[in-house]
């Protein structure tokens, strides 16, 4: 497995919107190993998208699992993901591996329902809701070519330093 390297923001690709994923094969399943590797490297990180390291296909990963606080169905890989239901409202703060100065108060669904294909190609339905249903709505932002930035709800009182986190 590979390190990949994280662009980071003002860089104009993380800009672009990504592409459905078409084949399901071994290099697929070689680039979600090397992007849930790369998240592993990034203390505190539950998510990463491709566009992240400058590969423009729908892919990310998610997993939560982590911290026992948060309700979780474990490592998710979003391949092609939509939501297809969602409910209620929350402002919560955001951090991003490619915005790595500054947190920020973002408005997310609160509960969703998210279908996905995994790297065979089968559909996935998960539902997932408080800081998981977060983080799979941040990494499919990433995927239209949004950060979280886009989405401060103010951001003259919602952006902050971000803490920074040990190894």
């Amino acid at each position: 497995m590979a390190i990949l390297d994280i662009l980071v923001y003002p860089e104009q690709a993380l800009k672009q919107v990504s592409e459905a994923v078409t084949d399901f094969d071994d290099d697929l399943r070689q680039f979600v190993a090397d992007l849930d590797e790369t998240r592993l490297q990034a203390p505190g990180c539950v998510g990463i998208a491709a566009p992240q390291v400058g590969r423009f296909q729908r892919v990310a990963i998610v997993d939560v699992s982590a911290n026992p606080k948060h309700k979780s169905n474990g490592l998710i890989l979003l391949i092609n993901p939509e939501i297809v239901a969602w409910e209620g409202f929350v402002k919560g703060r955001e951090g991003c591996l490619s915005v790595p100065d500054y947190t920020g108060n973002v408005m997310r669904a609160e509960k969703i329902t998210l279908e996905t294909q995994d790297p065979e190609g089968n559909t996935r339905q998960y539902q997932c809701e408080g800081f998981e249903a977060r983080a799979v709505q941040h990494e499919i932002d990433h995927l239209d070519g949004l950060l979280f930035l886009d989405r401060l709800v103010s951001r003259r009182k919602d952006l902050f330093p971000r803490k920074v986190y040990k190894k």
